[in-house]
C-alpha cells in the first residue's frame, strides 16, 4: 500500500494543500483574490474614471477659456502616459506583485486627480492628466493578470474533475467576459454620476473620484491576499519551461506578432471617439446624438457580451479571432459605402449605428478569447508584461492609425465618393487582421507539454489511466 506522503505526491497542488490543511486543522492561505473583488473593482474603476475624464475637455474649455490644441494635448498626452505605461506597469507588477502595484496605482491616480482640481492653467492641467495616466498603468495591467490567474485555476479545477492535465483555453474566457461587462457598466453609471456631480462644479467629481480610489486601495490593502501572484505558479520553474523574465514577452516573437495584430482591435474601437463624430457630422445628426449612440453601444455589450462570450467559447480561437476582426472589417465597409450617400431622412444616424454595431460586435467577439490566449503565451510565467505589451501595441497602433485616418477624415465630411476613404482604409485593416492572426495564435500541443512540465514542477505528477 502506498504510504501517506506517496499518496500526497500524486495528488494535485491543490488537494494536496486541502490535505495538509484538514491534518493541521488550518485553513489553506489563499493566494488569489475572489473573482467578485476583481469584477468590482473594475466596475468601481470605470466608474470613477468616466465620472471625470469625459468631462475634463469640457471644463478647460468652457470655464478656462483653453483652446482645441490645449485640449487635445493634454487628452492625447493622458492616454499615451496609459497605453505606453502599460508595458511597464506590467513588468512592476509581475516585480511587486499586484497587491502593491494595484494599492500604487490607486494612489498615483488620487494624486493626479487632486493636481486637476488644483489646476488652473495649462501646466498642471497637463501635469495631472499624465498622472492619473500613470495610475492606470500601474493597476490595469496586474488587474487582468489577477483575472488570468483566476480563470487558469478555473479553468485547471474543470480539468482535473475531467481527468485531463490540460486546462480548456476555451473556458477562461468567461471571467474575461464578465470583467468586459463589469467595465461597460462603469462607462454607462460613470458619465451620469458625473453629470450630476457637474452640477455642483467639477472640482466635486474630482475629489469624489479621488474619494473612490481612496476607498479601493484600502479594500485592495485589506482583502487582496499579500502573496496574490501574476502568474499561476510562482515558484521557480525547471526544465523546459522558461524561467520567470519580466521581459520575456519582449523575446516571443509569437506573442509580439499576436499583439501587432489584435491592436487593430483597439484602433477600431478608438474611432467611436475619433471617426464617429465625423460620420455625425456628415450624416447631419450633430454632436447631440453622440449620447444616443454611446448608449447603444453600451447596451449592446451588456446585454449581448455573455451570449457571445460563450458561443466564442465553443468555436476556439481560430475561428473567434478571424470572425470578430471580419465583423469590424464589414461594419467599416457598409458604412464606407453609405457614405457616398445623403443619409435616410428617416433615421440619419444610421450609418453611424452600422459602425458602432460592427465595432461592438467584433470586439466582444475578440476580446475575452484574446486576454484568456494571453495565459498561454505566458505558458505559466508572470503575465503582467505580457497584458501590458499587448495594452501598449494597441495604444502605439492608434497613435499611428490615427495619424494616416486624420487627413482622410477631412475627405469625409460631405456624402461623396472621397467620403468612403477611411472607412475603407479601416476595412482593410480589419480584413488583413481577420485573415492572418490565425498565424500566431498558439498551438495547443505546446502548451500543453508547458503545463504538464508546470504541474511536476508544483509537486504533482501526471494522473494514471
Amino acid at each position: 500500500m502506498a504510504s501517506p506522503d506517496t499518496r500526497q505526491q500524486k495528488m494535485s497542488p491543490t488537494a494536496a494543500r486541502t490535505l495538509r490543511s484538514k491534518r493541521t486543522g488550518l485553513r489553506p492561505a489563499r493566494d488569489e483574490p475572489a473573482p467578485q473583488l476583481l469584477l468590482a473593482s473594475q466596475l468601481i474603476f470605470n466608474i470613477g474614471f468616466y465620472a471625470v475624464v469625459p468631462f475634463l475637455a469640457v471644463t478647460m474649455r468652457d470655464d478656462f477659456g483653453m483652446g482645441a490644441m490645449a485640449i487635445g494635448i493634454v487628452l492625447g498626452a493622458r492616454t499615451f502616459a496609459q497605453q505606453g505605461m502599460f508595458l511597464f506597469g506590467g513588468a512592476l507588477a509581475d516585480r511587486w506583485g499586484a497587491r502593491q502595484s494595484m494599492i500604487t496605482g490607486c494612489l498615483v491616480r488620487i494624486t493626479g486627480f487632486l493636481l486637476l482640481a488644483w489646476a488652473a492653467d495649462f501646466t498642471l492641467f497637463l501635469i495631472g492628466a499624465v498622472v492619473t495616466g500613470i495610475g492606470g498603468a500601474l493597476f490595469s495591467p496586474a488587474l487582468q493578470s489577477l483575472a488570468g490567474v483566476a480563470a487558469e485555476r478555473s479553468s485547471s479545477k474543470n480539468a482535473d474533475r475531467a481527468g485531463s492535465n490540460a486546462p480548456g483555453q476555451n473556458n477562461r474566457s468567461s471571467l474575461f467576459a464578465l470583467l468586459v461587462i463589469c467595465g461597460e457598466v462603469g462607462v454607462v453609471v460613470g458619465p451620469l454620476l458625473g453629470s450630476f456631480l457637474l452640477n455642483t462644479g467639477f472640482d466635486t467629481s474630482l475629489l469624489a473620484a479621488a474619494a473612490v480610489f481612496t476607498v479601493m486601495a484600502v479594500v485592495f490593502w485589506l482583502f487582496l491576499p499579500k502573496n496574490a501572484h501574476t502568474t499561476k505558479t510562482p515558484v521557480e520553474l525547471t526544465g523546459r519551461v522558461p524561467p520567470s523574465d519580466l521581459w520575456s514577452c519582449l523575446k516571443d516573437k509569437k506573442f509580439i506578432g499576436f499583439a501587432a495584430f489584435f491592436s487593430v482591435n483597439l484602433v477600431a474601437t478608438n474611432q467611436l471617439y475619433f471617426g464617429l463624430p465625423v460620420e455625425l457630422e456628415r450624416s447631419g445628426a450633430g454632436a447631440s446624438s453622440l449620447a444616443l449612440v454611446f448608449a447603444y453601444a453600451s447596451v449592446l455589450t451588456i446585454t449581448l457580451q455573455w451570449p457571445i462570450a460563450g458561443l466564442m467559447r465553443k468555436a476556439g480561437p481560430r475561428i473567434a479571432l478571424p470572425l470578430g476582426f471580419a465583423l469590424q472589417s464589414l461594419g467599416f465597409a457598409s458604412l464606407g459605402v453609405l457614405a457616398i450617400f445623403p443619409p435616410p431622412n428617416w433615421l440619419p444616424i444610421l450609418p453611424a449605428l452600422v459602425l458602432v454595431t460592427g465595432t461592438a460586435l467584433g470586439n466582444m467577439c475578440v476580446l475575452p478569447v484574446a486576454m484568456g490566449l494571453v495565459l498561454e503565451f505566458a505558458g505559466g510565467r508572470p503575465t503582467g508584461a505580457y497584458y501590458g505589451l499587448l495594452a501598449s501595441a494597441g495604444g502605439l497602433a492608434v497613435v499611428l492609425g490615427n495619424t494616416a485616418l486624420a487627413p482622410l477624415y477631412e475627405l469625409a465630411y460631405t456624402p461623396s465618393a472621397t467620403a468612403l476613404a477611411p472607412w475603407i482604409f479601416l476595412s482593410a485593416l480589419g480584413a488583413i487582421t481577420a485573415a492572418f492572426i490565425r498565424l500566431f495564435i498558439p498551438t495547443s500541443s505546446v502548451h500543453h507539454s508547458l503545463r504538464q512540465d508546470l504541474h511536476a514542477a508544483q509537486g504533482g505528477a501526471t494522473p494514471q489511466r
